[in-house]
């Protein structure tokens, strides 16, 4: 059995052997294993010194051995290195997600798992900090106590899927390759047990032979076997085969042959090895001296017991060699990360001073936060850590990070209580305007509705989400009571009346005609009707509506014109602010002041607002790699710059008005 003493390699046993061996080997072996009784301080050291050898020649050997092991339980394994590991705590969280995309569509998934496990755990340190800090700016801006944080990221949805497919694919390799671990193993050791079997004297010396070469071929076709089993069912066999060649009475000039074969083919192996320790790629250089480790123990039979020592001590001085340049490089590796991790410390130092300077404006907070997030992105592209602090870095960097955004909450926190009381000061002057809008003492009246407008204009702002909604209420009411006045104040006289039938007579004018097509003439014949509609004057206040059919007509006009959208908004406009003018309403064109450099406020902030959020979605320095998601984020922006620009002319033109005092 494999658990048997006597299956251990010999050199394993201390002298040990597996089988019946005559007393000169046994007295050999007590001999060259009996302790040393000198007490001299020279020897002890020399000694120390031999044992500290052995142990780094043996852990050369065991950095081969492992790694054999692992791939010869599942040779896909061997690929891994040809897909390069890259340096993934470097990639933003939309790389990650490319990447792994990419290599889940490889066949081969465990060629793969080393390096979908690192795309894994640089995608969720990342993630799992941008979901922190999402909940931390929910629970400082929340007003309900009872609504619960949530947040649903598309770009983790993505991950989830295609890890998912990963995870698959795995467990069906596994499965599958378990159950054939299973068999090969039963086979070898089923094969080991024939082998001990072979060394019987009574038995003819061919039909040992043809037996002997049956079980070996048997034996390379085995199949892979679980790696914890590899090294022992390994040097079970060939400890066996080696005693077969030592201690049966072969056909000696078979065996010589045989020996000689082997041990050309060994030698080759070590002039191969003496070229690679003078690899420049010394990764490359230890995987070629892995498949050579595997050749010499997998293919190559014994040698004779005269060269079996030295060349095997060659072969593992040259191993060692590789093995001391493998660990110099790593070594180098340990360096950079040693830098990688000042350069961490030195970021989180930064962020914690930014956690700790007062600012007392959004503008200046808006910097501080665009300061925090770019030391956040140096922080992801600073690369790999010592694994030893790694997770204390980690802690350090997301309490500095918290107690920044706590700092910067209570700061929002201030802002929010004066809004509210603003909110509060607003909702009274709306409720007074409503209480006041159906009033008829006009007289003293007016005096009042003017007061409170001039009480809103002196108020600062409210929460966003109640801006618009009290602005329209606010509004509507006052509207609702000028509008009232003017009319009270209006007459409807004979000249107004006779605008009023010729405009509505040349409605019907309007509506027959016809473009040319002839994109100059039907602007300038559009320009000719808006002047002659205004060359009829007012009509009466109670019958404005006219000029809202007038301008549906300009619309539809227009829009078959193929104008730009903003040259066709401006014409628009102009002939609108027109009327307003002509008609000396003051008022009206006051609220439309206000109106213009709210939405203008209201546009620059969705700009900024869609230029900050591109930073959770991408890197300034893959921008030709954008997803979708920031495309179509750079069009709205792109989209609410033009708006922009309108409302700014439009603003100008207001301003241009030649006012009556």
């Amino acid at each position: 059995m494999l658990e048997e003493k006597n299956d251990n390699l010999q050199e394993e046993a201390d002298g040990k052997s597996g089988i019946e061996i005559s007393d000169s080997t046994q007295n050999d072996a007590i001999e060259n294993t009996a302790p040393e009784t000198t007490t001299d301080t020279t020897e002890n050291t020399a000694a120390e010194t031999v044992e500290t050898e052995q142990t780094e020649h043996q852990d050369a050997l065991d950095a081969i051995t492992n790694s054999n092991a692992e791939e010869s339980e599942d040779e896909t394994l061997k690929e891994r290195h040809d897909i390069p590991m890259k340096d993934y705590h470097t990639f933003t969280l939309d790389a990650l997600v490319d990447e792994l995309k990419k290599l889940i569509n490889i066949d081969k998934v465990m060629s793969v798992k080393d390096h979908i496990e690192e795309i894994k755990k640089s995608f969720l340190l990342q993630y799992n900090h941008l979901l922190e800090e999402k909940r931390e700016e929910f629970n400082a801006s929340k007003e309900d106590p009872n609504e619960e944080f949530e947040y649903h990221s598309p770009l983790k949805s993505k991950f989830d899927e295609y890890y998912n497919v990963f995870r698959e694919k795995r467990n069906v390799h596994f499965k599958h390759l378990q159950t054939n671990l299973k068999t090969n193993l039963e086979n070898r050791l089923a094969i080991v047990e024939e082998l001990k079997e072979l060394i019987n004297p009574q038995e003819n010396i061919k039909d040992t032979l043809k037996h002997f070469n049956d079980l070996r071929e048997r034996w390379k076709n085995a199949g892979a076997i679980p790696k914890d089993k590899y090294n022992h069912v390994w040097n079970n066999y060939h400890f066996h085969v080696e005693n077969f060649y030592d201690y049966l009475h072969l056909d000696r000039e078979a065996r010589d042959l045989d020996f000689k074969h082997n041990l050309d083919q060994k030698q080759k192996i070590i002039a191969r090895v003496e070229e690679l320790v003078n690899e420049s790629d010394v990764n490359k250089a230890f995987r070629e001296l892995q498949d050579l480790h595997r050749l010499w123990k997998e293919d190559i039979g014994p040698v004779s017991k005269e060269h079996r020592d030295s060349i095997w001590n060659k072969f593992s001085e040259l191993t060692k060699k590789i093995h001391d340049k493998r660990e110099v490089l790593f070594e180098s590796q340990r360096a950079n990360e040693q830098q990688n991790l000042e350069v961490k410390k030195d970021i989180i130092a930064k962020i914690e001073v930014l956690g700790t300077e007062k600012v007392n404006s959004h503008s200046q907070w808006l910097v501080q936060i665009q300061k925090v997030e770019a030391l956040r992105n140096e922080f992801f592209a600073a690369g790999k850590v010592p694994s030893e602090v790694n997770e204390e870095t980690w802690a350090s960097f997301k309490t500095a990070v918290r107690n920044f955004n706590a700092f910067k909450n209570s700061f929002y926190k201030d802002i929010k209580k004066d809004q509210n009381d603003n909110l509060n000061k607003k909702m009274a002057l709306v409720a007074k305007a409503k209480e006041l809008q159906e009033s008829t003492d006009f007289g003293s009246t007016t005096p009042v509705m003017k007061q409170i407008q001039e009480e809103w204009k002196q108020i600062g702002h409210v929460p966003k989400k109640y801006s618009d909604k009290i602005w329209k209420e606010f509004k509507d009411a006052c509207n609702h009571y000028f509008d009232k006045l003017k009319e009270h104040k209006s007459e409807e006289n004979a000249d107004e009346v006779a605008s009023f039938d010729n405009k509505k007579a040349y409605l019907e004018t309007l509506r027959a005609y016809q473009l040319t097509g002839d994109h100059k003439t039907d602007l300038d014949a559009i320009k000719q009707h808006i002047e002659i509609w205004k060359g009829y004057g007012k009509v009466p206040f109670s019958r404005r509506h006219i000029e809202g059919k007038f301008n549906k007509i300009l619309d539809a006009l227009f829009e078959k014109l193929s104008l730009s959208k903003k040259e066709s908004e401006m014409m628009r406009f102009t002939n609108r602010i027109d009327s307003l003018s002509d008609s000396n309403d003051t008022r009206k064109l006051d609220n439309e002041k206000i109106f213009i450099m709210r939405k203008i406020e209201e546009v620059q902030n969705e700009i900024f607002q869609l230029e900050n959020n591109i930073q959770f979605f991408t890197n300034t320095k893959n921008a030709k790699k954008e997803n979708s998601i920031v495309t179509e984020v750079r069009k709205n922006i792109a989209i609410h710059k033009e708006s922009l620009e309108v409302w700014k002319d439009k603003l100008k033109q207001l301003r241009n008005l030649n006012q009556p005092e």
